[in-house]
């Protein structure tokens, strides 16, 4: 099934024809912005190096001025809540923030490891992003009618110790499999199909899933929303960086070795 085609089966689903979202994405090195207007979904996107607060404004603009569309005109906004990019994190939530209150409107926060199994297109999907230092985000769903049953909840650990997956039939996606492909397909040897390391968080996905947000009247109110931080502390000591690439280094050199 592709994206179009989940977006036609959420559209039946929600019997809501008139439903119209905007939703971004600035938690990876790729900046996207998309709006949602009767299940028809215009994108922008761009990899954005370190300009994501200068470029989604800009998107967010064009797609708003083409479609003739207010932000008062919208029933919500989405945007990625994480995990990712700490400041891409915040970027979005921020300005998410800002445009909802001006204009009355909820917010539906989306978990960017959610948005990869969105984009998969599959029904098992094991999700990945590489967390740096040796570490991946992780989580692991099944698709339910339109929308997705958690069956690993989205945690931090490393490749090697990530958490087992039931049955076989497995979709794995995202750069956790790019950084980490060869440790990830030894940890899960059996239980995959295939891997997609190409996918990332985007604002399609963010939209189609927050589509089903509003529609079931489960926006959040503004200032109640906030970005998903799995890492504990957002700066790690000298020390403690140091410390965990040795270990990634160490645990690299025994693979090859053993």
């Amino acid at each position: 099934m592709d994206r179009g085609q989940l977006q036609q089966a959420i559209q039946r689903d929600l019997g809501l024809p008139n439903l119209n979202i905007l939703a971004l994405d600035t938690s990876s090195e790729w900046c996207s912005a998309a709006l949602w207007l009767d299940g028809r979904v215009s994108v922008r996107d761009t990899r954005a190096g370190q300009r994501h607060s200068e470029l989604i404004l800009v998107m967010i603009d064009a797609l708003l001025r083409e479609a003739g569309v207010t932000l008062q005109q919208l029933h919500g906004i989405g945007f990625g809540a994480g995990p990712g990019s700490f400041t891409g994190l915040r970027i979005a939530c921020g300005l998410a923030q800002g445009m909802a209150f001006g204009a009355g409107l909820t917010l539906a926060p989306i978990g960017t490891l959610e948005c990869l199994a969105q984009a998969s297109g599959a029904w098992r999907v094991v999700s990945v992003l590489d967390a740096r230092m040796g570490e991946i985000y992780h989580a692991a769903y099944e698709r339910v009618h339109a929308g997705w049953q958690t069956v690993c909840t989205p945690s931090l650990c490393r490749p090697q110790d990530a958490p087992d997956l039931v049955g076989e039939g497995w979709i794995g996606c995202g750069s956790g499999f790019a950084a980490h492909g060869e440790a990830l397909r030894r940890r899960y040897d059996g239980a995959l199909d295939a891997t997609r390391p190409e996918l990332y968080p985007h604002a399609r996905d963010v939209a189609a899933l927050a589509a089903l947000v509003f529609a079931n009247g489960k926006g959040v109110d503004p200032a109640q929303a906030a970005p998903l931080y799995i890492r504990d502390k957002v700066a790690l000591s000298i020390v403690e960086r140091a410390e965990r690439k040795q270990a990634a280094l160490d645990d690299a050199s025994g693979q090859r070795t053993g």
